[in-house]
């Protein structure tokens, strides 16, 4: 019997259910996610790719982690100091009026978070300001497909809508295809002039 999620539920950091269904290490790591490397994690929630990254990245790795919500934010905090994870960087902010940092990023990521944003287009023109001229943005969403589990299908983000806001921020798409039974994945590189 195969094994379905259960709707409206939310997922914390290192989620066993969530597991099941979406492995964030095999995601990072096909993103190209290595140790030394600088990762932004934007809506990083309850750090269910945020933690992953800061393991992976190691200590001369740094990942920011940026959310709106200041209660999961103390708790991704107080998980990273269990682990004793110095190179985690936690931010409490809106997307749309926060640059981290200038061209420091190799990887800014959105975890299932893009369709959320009050502003997606601000969101993705910040991100264009963190990455690198070597860096790339990756958007990992849910497919606007009825299912199960998820944000009601009317408010996800088809790949096709998701590459025009990601496009005309000034980002070049490598590449698409599915990850996983319930969600796409974007990479996409800046422009090295603007569109």
């Amino acid at each position: 019997m195969q094994h379905m999620p259960q709707p409206h539920r939310r997922f914390h950091a290192d989620d066993p259910e969530r597991r099941r269904w979406q492995d964030p290490e095999a995601i990072l790591a096909g993103i190209g996610l290595k140790p030394g490397l600088t990762f932004v994690d934007v809506g990083c929630g309850g750090g269910f790719f945020t933690l992953p990254a800061a393991r992976t990245a190691g200590e001369k790795g740094v990942v920011h982690g940026l959310d709106i919500d200041a209660g999961l934010i103390k708790e991704l905090q107080e998980m990273a100091a269990r682990e004793d994870l110095q190179n985690l960087k936690l931010t409490v902010g809106r997307a749309e009026d926060a640059v981290l940092c200038l061209e420091c990023a190799d990887i800014i990521f959105f975890g299932t978070v893009l369709h959320d944003f009050a502003d997606p287009a601000a969101v993705l023109r910040n991100a264009a300001k963190m990455v690198k001229p070597s860096g790339k943005l990756v958007n990992l969403d849910w497919k606007k497909e009825v299912m199960a589990i998820g944000p009601p299908v009317q408010k996800r983000f088809a790949p096709e809508h998701a590459v025009s806001l990601i496009e005309a921020a000034g980002f070049r798409i490598e590449t698409i295809k599915d990850s996983g039974p319930y969600h796409y994945l974007i990479i996409a590189v800046i422009h090295s002039s603007p569109p």
